[in-house]
């Protein structure tokens, strides 16, 4: 198999791969959605042997799969639900991860502060059944500490908080990062993944869907493909797919808002994670170093709308920050916030009200009686299981003898990205050419870096090199706007852009870095 790179030039082309498109016009295996879940299935199809075909709307992972909290982990939260299953398997994934993906996978410590012996008897329990069922991947044994180690960790925390906690590891990775690098993989096995290409309907026959059509974005061109299988990972859009073969097909999924908030390090200067083992609306609430800043979420409120770019509802922002306040001995401010963003999650349980924060995160395969495959529900740190699963029954419905995966020992293609996590060097082309005025943690995207994005990480506009391929968007909104010409100037030249499409690029990236700037949102007082 070709390498993404050869003497003819980069195989990661738009130009090369429209023209792959062109000149297939069917395929074993077609993907809809480019996020975690479709792009695990497009590496676990080509690697049993498959042709496949992935299409995206936007962007490789510009939904949900960039919003997340940065976590490959079992989840404590999961464990005291009693959801044993989905623990067991998640740290399974999160062990596989760490093998396969080490430049984008890595360990990370979360420390928990507790009051009281009973809440530290009760964790401690906990944390050595969640440390049991690592097995062998187990990263390190939790551990208890003392009042001083906890402070010695968290030298920000508020001492009334806690007299001792606890520390345990899980890993933290990019999830915009590991989306390319499972994009590069799966181009490396021999499928065809495209982003900015729609699919504008589902081609039935005989009452079997047996293919889709599909518009290319950039160009407006259209064009249909046959399938002898479809297999619908849209995420949060996966019911509106289901209603293309079947109009009355019922919801399956109940989206949740999960909003973050970056700000800087000063806030939580250690290495260590903070992990808030109860919020006022019963969940947990992380803060995590994660690419010279701090993270702080999530929220859990569910939304009867989709949009792409999901925006705080009231009091979520407020809700995060209170939270901070009652942990931190100085808490960040509203207009010390770098950086607000909104994932929606995918959650299994449509068609009915409440809260969603008791919705399984566990997954399920849905055959409609067209023949369409959904794979539906999910986190992160399985979507390899997850895959895995919708092949599997990919393959059934297409009457196709099972073949093995082998995903879960295959190592990851992370030479799309550039490193920009903690204490990492710089790939690709060097450091030359910084596009905009250098922020406390570092420079923006250089020329460099921008053309690098183009040739290897399949990048073709402002958004995605800002928002997915430096994340410069997420940790500092304000930085990303002004390095937005610079950036644009560089996609220009290397694509071949219009006047007017360049104008059109930075409007558009102005609007949106507006969105992510807590600044220009006013306080609201009730909580989500």
């Amino acid at each position: 198999m070709s390498s993404p790179s050869d003497a003819d030039g980069p195989v990661l082309a738009r130009d090369r791969l429209l023209a792959r498109l062109a000149a297939t016009p069917a395929w074993d295996i077609v993907v809809i959605g480019g996020g975690a879940s479709g792009l695990g299935c497009a590496l676990e199809a080509a690697t049993r042997g498959h042709t496949v075909l992935l299409v995206e709307a936007r962007d490789f992972a510009a939904g949900t799969s960039s919003r997340s909290t940065k976590l490959i982990h079992g989840g404590l939260r999961y464990l005291a639900q009693g959801k044993l299953g989905l623990v067991r398997e998640a740290l399974a994934e999160r062990a596989a991860l760490l093998r396969n993906a080490p430049g984008l996978v890595r360990p990370q410590r979360f420390v928990v502060p507790t009051k009281g012996w009973v809440e530290h008897a009760r964790l401690r329990l906990g944390l050595a059944l969640y440390d049991r069922f690592a097995g062998a991947g187990l990263i390190a044994p939790s551990v208890p500490l003392s009042r001083s180690e906890l402070q010695a960790a968290l030298p920000t925390l508020r001492r009334e908080r806690a007299d001792r906690g606890m520390a345990y590891w899980d890993a933290q990775f990019d999830d915009a990062g590991l989306a390319i690098a499972l994009a590069r993989t799966a181009s490396r096995e021999g499928a065809l993944v495209l982003n900015h290409c729609s699919v504008d309907g589902l081609v039935v026959e005989g009452g079997r869907v047996c293919g889709v059509a599909l518009r290319e974005r950039e160009s407006g061109r259209v064009c249909q493909v046959a399938a002898r299988v479809v297999i619908n990972a849209a995420g949060v859009w996966g019911d509106a797919v289901r209603r293309l073969a079947d109009r009355a097909a019922p919801a399956l999924l109940r989206p949740s808002q999960g909003v973050h908030v970056v700000v800087e390090r000063t806030f939580l200067p250690g290495r260590d994670a903070l992990l808030v083992p109860r919020t006022a609306d019963d969940r947990v609430l992380f803060m995590i170093p994660w690419q010279g800043r701090v993270l702080i979420g999530t929220t859990d409120t569910a939304r009867d709308d989709v949009p792409d770019e999901p925006e705080p509802l009231a009091g979520e922002i407020d809700f995060l920050l209170d939270a901070a306040t009652s942990y931190l001995s100085r808490a960040p401010r509203r207009e010390e916030v770098r950086s607000v963003f909104v994932g929606l999650r995918p959650l299994l349980g449509g068609g009915g009200g409440g809260a969603t924060k008791g919705l399984s995160r566990e997954h399920r395969v849905d055959v409609s009686a067209q023949g369409l495959v959904s794979l539906l529900g999910g986190k992160w740190t399985t979507y390899r299981r997850m895959a895995e699963d919708a092949v599997d029954v990919a393959e059934e419905v297409a009457g196709w003898p099972r073949r093995p995966s082998v995903t879960a020992g295959l190592a990851l293609d992370e030479g799309g990205m550039w490193a920009r996590n903690e204490g990492a060097g710089q790939a690709g082309e060097g450091r030359s050419e910084p596009l905009g005025e250098a922020g406390s943690d570092g420079l923006p995207p250089s020329a460099a870096e921008v053309r690098h994005a183009v040739r290897e990480a399949f990048a073709l506009g402002v958004e995605d090199v800002l928002a997915r391929r430096s994340r410069l968007l997420f940790r500092d909104a304000a930085a990303a706007r002004a390095a937005a010409p610079g950036v644009a100037a560089v996609l220009a030249a290397e694509r071949g852009w219009s006047a007017g499409r360049l104008a059109a690029e930075c409007a558009a990236f102005d609007r949106l870095a507006t969105r992510y700037m807590a600044c220009s949102r006013t306080r609201a007082s009730s909580p989500p």
